[in-house]
């Protein structure tokens, strides 16, 4: 920054101070300048027809920097992170689109969350045949706080019981339960779909279905009372190691407030290692190989452990405010349709340092990425015709905590779910250059909005390839909140055959990322990022939207996904 530079924004600057709150310092002297966008672009020029890379890029290196401390909900990153993005919608020139107070919409939508975290270390304890062997938290097993709103989690050797894939799935003629009452004891469940290795078709092969998320086996393990479960971790099941686990559910765990009670989780919510489980199965005589191949099948039958847990430890739990930021362009002749575009602002905060000794996870491609290019799909929208119908763009908090933004807009829409067009969702856009073809999360989404996407690819010389996912990756991202209440949601992105290197290093980019830097303090910006690719995916995300909101297009699902119900309920209320 030169001094002439300062000389020239120090106006501008220290009322932009006034609004960050506080005294005048330096540091909040350079986070004003910042946020108006006056430091140089660290990256060439890349442009396309509606976005700027250096401008995309900006946004980016602003929003993973320390000064916004890993943009942890209800955490000392919120306020920045909340409010960058509201000034710069409001810059571009867009409406609020959050909540209604004093007759007036805001730019933010309240989300009220419980966050709970374990005080100290958990003491967690096996007992088998008279031997008791302690397990080393973060290391063997990963506890989940509490989210429950107890204050204290004790229990004293509870029996075990292997359900399989802990799956019940009458549509699939699969129950993994046999009606066994499980009411009181440990449930240990394997992680994904239980085809996952044999790849038949009872679920969904390599494709993994809700029923393989650990979520849905929170959810069946409190409907059939069980005081808790383990999850076996598998790095091919799931899509990512071990240190994910460890500091995505090791850390504050958070939850809509109106569930977080014992009808919506068990007390106990735990993932172990998997040599740690095939140990556990060896001491109880089994052979966890032998088990997992036998839950594959239909014909599985639960198989009782002989060890037992133990656990105890306090949990600190508070309730805490955090919020969706919400920006709306009004359709100019249908505006009580809307078209949504979304982008979840939040990362991990700040946690266990790196071998670096950085303890700030800046989550610069998780999210920051899909954050950046939101503020200029909204301000591309906005420099364009008026659209004829509504288009809403919200950045969603708390993703990072099992998509607690994305579930609370879901639960209290701000607009009418049954006249909401679709959801086109950005998450982790590709800063490696160009590329010849486009995914989605999820393989191949049962939406038709894929194949909009498919023709808008044609147009822009992009060929579809489906996401390679075993690992359930639409159930991954906060698509999953809007298309669990029927709403037609995509999350996109450019491919993996790049105009540079072709598949081999799109892939070995890809394979890189998840192994070294996915959630992680490794998750920077740099300044050499290709973000050519970002513009292909936010002009190709642009061209579907454009004419969503200027068609009498109403996308649904295919008749075969398990989101067509609730669409269906609700056809009468779209014209």
């Amino acid at each position: 920054m030169t001094a002439r530079l300062v000389a020239d924004e120090e106006i501008r600057a220290v009322g932009t101070l006034a609004w960050l709150g506080g005294s005048v310092s330096l540091a909040k002297f350079r986070l004003a300048l910042l946020l108006l966008g006056s430091l140089p672009a660290a990256v060439p020029a890349q442009t396309s027809p509606h976005f700027d890379g250096a401008r995309v890029s900006h946004h980016i290196e602003l929003l993973a920097s320390d000064a916004f401390a890993g943009r942890g909900p209800g955490a000392a990153g919120e306020t920045n992170s909340i409010d960058y993005i509201a000034a710069q919608f409001r810059s571009a020139g867009l409406q609020p689109g959050g909540d209604l107070k004093d007759g007036k919409r805001s730019w933010m939508q309240d989300v009220p969350l419980l966050c709970a975290s374990i005080h100290g270390t958990p003491s967690i304890r096996l007992t088998n045949g008279g031997t008791t062997t302690p397990l080393t938290p973060g290391e063997q097993i990963v506890v989940r706080a509490a989210l429950t709103g107890q204050k204290h989690v004790s229990f004293e050797n509870v029996p075990m019981i292997f359900v399989g894939y802990g799956v019940t799935a009458p549509e699939r003629h699969w129950d993994d339960y046999k009606g066994i009452d499980v009411r009181g004891k440990l449930l240990v469940v394997l992680i994904s779909d239980p085809d996952f290795e044999n790849e038949t078709g009872a679920s969904a092969g390599r494709s993994m279905t809700y029923y393989g998320r650990h979520t849905y086996k929170y959810e069946e393990a409190v409907r059939r009372g069980a005081a808790g479960l383990l999850i076996v971790h598998e790095t091919g099941s799931t899509g990512y190691h071990w240190s994910v686990v460890k500091h995505t559910l090791g850390d504050q765990q958070c939850e809509n407030k109106r569930q977080a009670t014992a009808t919506s989780h068990t007390p106990f919510e735990s993932w172990i290692q998997h040599d740690v489980a095939v140990q556990l199965f060896a001491d109880s005589g089994l052979d966890f190989a032998a088990l997992g191949k036998s839950a594959q099948t239909r014909a599985f039958q639960p198989v009782p452990l002989k060890a037992t847990l133990s656990a105890d430890y306090a949990v600190d739990a508070v309730t805490t405010m955090s919020h969706n930021v919400v920006a709306r362009i009004a359709g100019k002749r249908h505006p009580a349709e809307t078209l949504i575009y979304s982008a979840h602002w939040d990362h991990l905060g700040i946690g266990e340092p790196d071998a670096r000794g950085d303890r700030i996870y800046h989550g610069a491609l998780d999210n920051a990425s899909g954050t950046a290019m939101l503020i200029e799909m909204a301000r591309a929208f906005k420099a364009a015709p008026p659209p004829d119908r509504s288009v809403v763009f919200i950045a969603f908090t708390a993703e990072e905590k099992l998509f607690l933004g994305s579930a609370y807009y879901a639960a209290a829409p701000l607009y009418p779910l049954a006249t909401t067009v679709g959801l086109l969702n950005m998450d982790i856009l590709s800063p490696y250059g160009p590329a010849r073809n486009f995914t989605v999360f999820g393989g191949n989404a049962k939406v038709e909005l894929l194949e909009d996407f498919i023709e808008a690819g044609r147009k822009q010389g992009l060929y579809f390839t489906p996401h390679p996912d075993p690992s359930g990756l639409y159930y991954r991202v906060d698509q999953i909140s809007l298309a669990k209440v029927g709403v037609p949601a995509i999350t996109v992105d450019i491919g993996n055959n790049l105009v540079d290197g072709g598949v081999a290093r799109g892939d070995a980019q890809s394979e890189a990322f998840y192994r070294d830097r996915y959630h992680t303090p490794s998750d920077r910006w740099e300044p050499g990022w290709d973000t050519r690719g970002e513009l292909q995916a936010g002009e190709l995300l642009f061209a579907v939207g454009e004419r969503l909101a200027n068609s009498r297009e109403w996308p649904n699902w295919h008749a075969d996904s398990e989101f067509r119900a609730p669409r269906d309920a609700t056809a009468a209320q779209r014209k």
